[in-house]
């Protein structure tokens, strides 16, 4: 027989414990309560609780206090805070002290209980299958990897939005990923969104949603981002790229946990946890005014920054056989195998298309390398010359490398008049390898 959770509800308003309370017994969740800092220290010292909630402002202190508290002495036991409405600041503070949640005042009982429902799904345990899966997609042994790890398995245990910072191509939605999958909404939606992706005229539409007939061309009702999002997790791709206006609606809907689709006559609660992610620098384009700072402190509660390829050139091998692995798969080949001097040739490279360019590389050089073994010039690394003078914000390099496939695998068509066998025969590819090549270029 399963034992209930036990609930500690902290307020020094009697008829607010009482509805706390009764909102929680109807969960199935015993409750204690206590008036204040002193008696919940006490309660604390006597047993272990599943969950708390306790009030910002308390006779003899804040609640500020046994969030750290309990952060110290008791890591397992989630903390909610309940805060006055409007009063974000309070809410950063306690989600950086390492509150789970918050929730404002006067308290929506709907949304309490979806967050005491998601607090109690926490799972324990240091190594679970979680941990071990994400040592194999989030692949490195070097010292930085093992402290993203390590970040990771603690930041998804929190509420808190997570703001990822890292250059382009260096695997900011794989980190993002992983935290919702090893938090308490894994079970539910991880929705990405690429907010550089969608045009401005259709952006309100695409976040929030909109009645039939609300505007021309709403020919039905339309869920949007947040409502496919509910009860897991969106993550905002390229953050930095949403209009200015559009900062302010989310901003809104991340203060107030509700939204309200374009027509709509009242406002709708969701439950999403939010992260965001860009590889341009935040802080410069909140100086520089294109970036709102109240909703840059509000999605930077906490920064987990992902390294680049560059700073960890001890993780290239594992990397490098991992995708080799993975792209011979996909091709239905034998792994080739990567010979000493092209290994030693991507541990010089400067990558500064990160992870992403590596596997690109290691593709191209997959469909044409000779024997079944990838030699330095199979790779086609640009000299170092040219790779300091590449740019992030030029043309992406896979975009690059497509083009440079592109022009080889023409040319060998061409003078083999559109003959796919003789042409696999001059470029010194299997036939299967020209076809997949043809089929991911587009080339008929």
């Amino acid at each position: 027989m399963h034992r209930r959770p036990l609930a500690l509800i902290v307020d020094d308003e009697p008829d607010i414990r009482e509805l706390l309370t009764l909102t929680l017994e109807r969960m199935a969740i015993d409750c204690h309560s206590a008036p204040d800092l002193m008696q919940a220290r006490k309660l604390l010292a006597g047993r272990h609780y599943d969950f708390c909630l306790t009030d910002m402002r308390l006779p003899d202190g804040d609640g500020i206090e046994l969030v750290r508290d309990i952060q110290r002495h008791h890591p397992d036991t989630p903390v909610a805070m309940i805060t006055a409405h409007g009063n974000m600041e309070a809410a950063v503070t306690a989600l950086k002290a390492g509150a789970f949640d918050f929730v404002s005042k006067p308290v929506d009982l709907h949304v309490l209980r979806n967050l005491v429902s998601t607090a109690l799904k926490l799972h324990k345990g240091e190594d679970t299958p979680q941990e071990r899966r994400s040592r194999d997609s989030l692949l490195g042994e070097s010292e930085t990897m093992r402290q993203i790890r390590h970040k990771i398995a603690k930041v998804a245990r929190s509420q808190a939005p997570i703001y990822i910072s890292g250059e382009s191509g260096s695997g900011k939605e794989l980190v993002a990923r992983l935290i919702h999958e090893k938090g308490p909404r894994a079970a539910l939606p991880f929705v990405p969104v690429n907010c550089g992706a969608i045009p401005e005229a259709l952006m309100e539409s695409e976040f929030f949603g909109h009645k039939k007939g609300s505007f021309t061309g709403a020919h039905s009702n339309k869920d949007g981002l947040f409502q496919a999002a509910d009860g897991g997790t969106l993550f905002l791709d390229e953050v930095a790229d949403l209009p200015l206006q559009m900062q302010v609606k989310l901003l809104r809907a991340i203060q107030e946990k509700s939204i309200r689709p374009i027509g709509a006559q009242q406002e709708f609660s969701i439950d999403v946890r939010l992260l965001s992610a860009t590889h341009k620098n935040l802080a410069e384009l909140v100086a520089a005014g294109t970036f709102r700072q109240d909703l840059f402190y509000r999605i930077n509660v906490i920064e987990l920054h992902v390294p680049s390829l560059r700073q960890r050139r001890d993780d290239i091998p594992m990397l490098a056989e991992h995708c080799l692995k993975k792209i011979s798969r996909s091709m239905a080949l034998d792994k080739p195998t990567l010979s000493p001097a092209a290994l030693a040739a991507l541990q010089t490279y400067h990558f500064p298309g990160n992870v992403r360019e590596l596997e690109n590389i290691l593709e191209r050089a997959l469909t044409l390398c000779e024997k079944n073994t990838i030699q330095p010039e199979d790779l086609h690394l640009p000299h170092a010359a040219e790779n300091r003078e590449h740019d992030l914000e030029s043309q992406p390099l896979d975009t690059y490398l497509d083009h440079q496939a592109r022009d080889v695998i023409e040319k060998a068509l061409i003078e083999t008049k559109y003959n796919k066998t003789a042409s696999a025969k001059l470029l010194g590819i299997s036939f299967r390898q020209l076809r997949y090549r043809l089929k991911k270029l587009g080339i008929d």
